[in-house]
């Protein structure tokens, strides 16, 4: 009886924020090793469902990267990373845009259909929302050319608010076109950043294998649960976050700067990370506020 109970008092807590963000879009960003893990991944694909079943409009936009570059070694092709990006000729592009589009798509849009919900796959190879331009890398004074890798300068925010209205979850690969319809590959945390920056929705979820931001790099029990923009930029220049953090902070910001209120890192692979972050009253990450 008293578990019954306890299940009864979760859900009453939960209520107040399912009214509080029914009808609000909420953008979801997986990436990491978490993706390589069919459990934690169906567990997440659970609460995108749950997400949009009690009135939430979620989108997805996913990485890939562990997978990417086992497929290139399969081909024989050589992984090259330079400041953090991976470097994509024509023969690099195809496999990224397979893996992607054909492989990871379909197989996420497959997991939230198979729980009850509707998804729709977004991506060069269908109908994509991501429009962008070459990025070109500086070092040293020389400009560096990555090949066809982009960043991402406008959103199809109409076409994704017309699927989100017609209860229909956007499933995003980070792949974009130019203005001449080439395509390019974008980073996923930099093209999460700019789908909340152009759609303003309720939150910006990080999810990655990551508890969240640490106050000390070297001790996972310093997780610090509600940060400020203010804090974060302070952290950055202290070099307490660094690295593959970095990216995933920067999407933050660019959302907080355009007017999202909040934006969470959490880690995916704590069971049903997604729905505690947002539906409880302490949730399991880190909560950085404007």
């Amino acid at each position: 009886m008293q578990e019954a109970i306890n299940k009864a008092h979760t859900l009453i807590e939960a209520l107040e924020y399912i009214q509080r963000f029914r009808g609000r879009i909420v953008v979801v960003k997986v990436g990491g090793s978490v993706m390589d893990d069919e459990k934690s991944m169906d567990e997440l694909l659970v609460d995108v469902a749950f997400l949009s079943t009690v009135g939430l409009q979620p989108i997805v936009i996913h990485g890939g990267g562990n997978a990417i570059s086992q497929a290139m070694e399969r081909e024989g092709l050589e992984v090259q990373f330079v400041q953090g990006r991976r470097y994509t000729d024509n023969r690099t592009l195809a496999v990224v845009e397979h893996v992607l589009c054909r492989e990871i798509n379909d197989r996420l849009c497959a997991g939230i259909e198979r729980h009850g919900a509707r998804a729709m796959g977004l991506h060069t190879l269908s109908s994509g929302v991501l429009l962008g331009e070459k990025l070109f890398l500086h070092e040293d004074g020389r400009k560096i050319d990555l090949g066809q890798v982009g960043r991402v300068t406008r959103v199809n925010e109409k076409l994704l608010r017309m699927l989100c209205e017609a209860d229909t979850i956007p499933v995003i690969a980070p792949l974009a076109r130019d203005k001449t319809g080439a395509r390019m590959n974008c980073n996923a945390d930099t093209a999460a950043g700019e789908v909340a920056a152009a759609l303003v929705p309720e939150k910006l979820v990080v999810v990655s294998d990551t508890h969240g931001i640490r106050l000390d790099p070297e001790d996972p029990e310093s997780l610090a649960r509600r940060l400020s923009e203010d804090e974060i930029r302070d952290m950055i220049d202290k070099g307490v976050i660094s690295a593959g953090m970095l990216p995933k902070v920067d999407a933050c910001l660019r959302a907080l700067d355009a007017g999202v209120s909040r934006a969470h890192i959490i880690d995916g692979r704590f069971c049903h990370s997604l729905l505690l972050e947002i539906f409880s009253d302490e949730g399991v990450g880190t909560l950085i506020t404007q």
